[in-house]
């Protein structure tokens, strides 16, 4: 097997780090050192709760360090989560195992991500799928962290496309502008001063929202997992909602899966008019292992911090207006079946009936 690339997850577990949680699980070219939490979708304590039970429903006892808490608010602004995207837990109708005996790392997530970057210079990948406060925070602690770090990749951010949160914002730059400004301030620095610095990758909505997760894939992905044919075929059924029940819910990680997308659907139903959802964080993650994924093309960005309609956006360069030199590699397109293909394989077969 080729050599695996260190990975830190830094998450505020909703459903869909959720699922990127558990592709990572089901990965093997990639070595999960730590995942971090930061509070974004819903509070930092039951991010970390969600993120302990997905990583006992994967079976991954082995992470080094399984949770590391970050912060617990944005950098200026006060705190908005959003249960009535993934519900009052953050898993929509689903229910995790209990952890056992495992707690929380005694180390912070700011202090974890610098300690492992400066003990393997060059070799980890940092990819944050939730607000970029952990990120500042690191970067005030050690200030040359994106030329300590492999690369970073980041799901945020609506460049050619309008946002998510409000008309020109994506939400997990509109939680903390403020850290994104941070972020990108400080690695467009380090790009200037040090040519080996890899430009970060900007996965935002233009790429994330062409991948569709639909009843029929959830299907497949039952299949995949073993599931009696029925069953599986129950999901898919355009004229019933989504229910896990027979060999779907005889796996706890099947059910999961099922149940946590349920309650997506019905918010992407009731929101975007399609019973199905985006799932950016998996695709995130994905892209990070195979950059063939997706075509990216680099360019200056800078966040808006101030009041009004642009609050949270990312303003992206496209015309080299400012003479600035990029400091993100945007993604703009993306190869959606193919990572919707993956995502079945992996996430289905880890989660497979006959191993329940």
């Amino acid at each position: 097997m080729t050599e695996r690339l260190p990975v830190i997850l830094d998450v505020d577990t909703g459903i869909d780090d959720a699922l990127a949680l558990l592709y990572a699980c089901a990965s093997p070219e990639l070595e999960l050192i730590a995942v971090t939490c930061v509070a974004g979708n819903v509070s930092l304590a039951q991010v970390a709760r969600n993120t302990l039970g997905v990583l006992e429903l994967a079976g991954r006892a082995d992470v080094p360090v399984a949770v590391a808490l970050g912060a617990d608010r944005p950098l200026v602004k006060p705190l908005r989560t959003t249960e009535e995207t993934h519900g009052p837990h953050g898993i929509g109708h689903a229910a995790l195992p209990a952890t056992g005996q495992r707690e929380v790392a005694s180390v912070g997530a700011a202090q974890l991500i610098v300690d492992v970057a400066r003990r393997r210079p060059g070799e980890v990948q940092l990819i944050t799928l939730g607000p970029m406060t952990n990120l500042a925070a690191a970067l005030d602690l050690e200030p040359r962290l994106p030329s300590l770090l492999r690369g970073w990749t980041f799901m945020g951010g609506a460049f050619r496309v309008p946002g998510n949160t409000t008309p020109t914002s994506e939400w997990n730059v509109f939680v903390d502008p403020d850290a994104a400004k941070a972020c990108l301030a400080v690695w467009a620095a380090s790009v200037g001063a040090d040519p080996g610095t890899r430009l970060p990758l900007g996965m935002g909505l233009d790429v994330t929202e062409s991948a569709r997760v639909m009843p029929a894939d959830v299907a497949r992905l039952t299949r995949r997992a073993g599931a009696a044919e029925e069953d599986a075929a129950a999901l898919a059924d355009p004229s019933t909602l989504m229910q896990s029940g027979g060999s779907v819910a005889a796996s706890p990680a099947l059910r999961f899966v099922v149940d946590s997308l349920r309650f997506y659907f019905e918010f992407h139903a009731q929101y975007d008019g399609f019973y199905g959802a985006f799932i950016h964080d998996p695709f995130t993650l994905a892209a990070t292992l195979d950059p063939s994924l997706v075509r990216c093309e680099p360019v200056f960005v800078d966040v808006e911090v101030g009041p009004g309609l642009a609050h949270g956006m990312t303003v992206a360069d496209w015309r080299g207006i400012t003479g600035r030199a990029p400091n993100i590699a945007v993604a703009t397109s993306g190869d959606a079946a193919t990572f919707l293909d993956r995502l079945i394989d992996r996430i289905g077969g880890l989660a497979g009936v006959s191993g329940s």
